[in-house]
């Protein structure tokens, strides 16, 4: 049977509705929209005269080579952080789950590099990988094994940031993988040692992993978005060195429109960051949708 609305309900949900409508509009789609039309032209800070160049802007940054440097950074730093971050969370959490003595104590205490200040922690890491009187560097001396320049040198210094992104992610995707674990009917366990899944990695093969799919997809796609977005130590360990070894692209769209001013090339790279992170979130929207259909 149809439904018909009353108008005055239709009314009142419009202007309930609009202080809502007006902040997203005012704080998401103007300032994108303002984006993507400087996108198009050659504009710079301070310089009244816009001109219009349209797709060779962006046809510009295939030849950029700080540009293409930064995205390649960008997806070297994605490979290393988000397999890493993804299988370690996900077995913290399976270790905190069958311990339910110490469950909340391990639970906060690895979930705290989420809710650390990262600038501040910075400082921290930037003793640790000290060259000389850092404690991971002395540590690898007792070893009989030399120092490693980590955030000084361009063959090290991706890896170093990688290292402080999986620490600073492990504990987000250790909660999401709990709650996932939590939903899991613990009947399934005992059907699946009853069929002869009698090992704790068979019942993980056979229950843990298809069940925790939705869970691991959106883990997945989270990690990736994060991953794809480092700013913070970047900005506050090497500034994009040594010998811009560490762009990435976040970074190069900070001073690309801040430090050199270069507003329209910078709001086409952020374009290019906006439709990179949009591709992930249809990907992991269309992939959720055909898992519930085939449900």
């Amino acid at each position: 049977m149809k439904h018909s609305f009353d108008p005055n309900e239709v009314r009142s949900a419009y202007w309930l509705s609009a202080p809502a409508l007006i902040l997203m509009l005012a704080l998401l789609l103007l300032p994108t929209l303002a984006v993507l039309v400087l996108s198009f032209t050659d504009a710079e800070l301070g310089v009244p005269q816009v001109n219009f160049r349209g797709l060779a802007a962006y046809a510009d940054l295939l030849n950029d080579r700080t540009f293409l440097g930064a995205v390649k950074n960008t997806a070297l730093y994605v490979l290393l952080v988000v397999p890493a971050s993804v299988v370690l969370g996900l077995g913290l959490a399976m270790l905190i789950e069958a311990d339910d003595l110490f469950k909340p104590f391990f639970r906060s205490i690895y979930f705290l590099p989420v809710v650390s200040l990262l600038v501040a922690m910075a400082s921290v890491w930037q003793y640790l990988m000290h060259p000389s009187i850092g404690p991971i560097n002395m540590l690898l001396n007792k070893f009989g094994l030399s120092s490693v320049n980590w955030l000084g040198s361009s063959d090290n210094v991706m890896g170093a940031l990688a290292l402080i992104g999986i620490w600073q992610t492990v504990g987000f995707n250790m909660v999401l993988f709990l709650a996932g674990l939590t939903s899991i009917n613990r009947d399934l366990y005992a059907a699946a040692e009853m069929d002869g899944a009698r090992s704790a990695w068979s019942r993980f093969c056979v229950v843990t992993w298809p069940m925790l799919g939705p869970t691991t997809l959106f883990v997945l796609t989270i990690s990736v978005i994060n991953a794809v977005k480092v700013f913070e130590t970047v900005a506050t360990l090497t500034q994009g060195g040594p010998g811009k070894a560490s762009d990435v692209l976040l970074w190069v769209i900070y001073e690309e429109g801040f430090v050199h001013l270069q507003i329209g090339a910078a709001s086409a790279m952020a374009m290019v960051f906006i439709a990179v992170l949009l591709v992930l979130v249809l990907i992991q929207t269309r992939v959720l949708e055909k898992r519930v259909h085939y449900t």
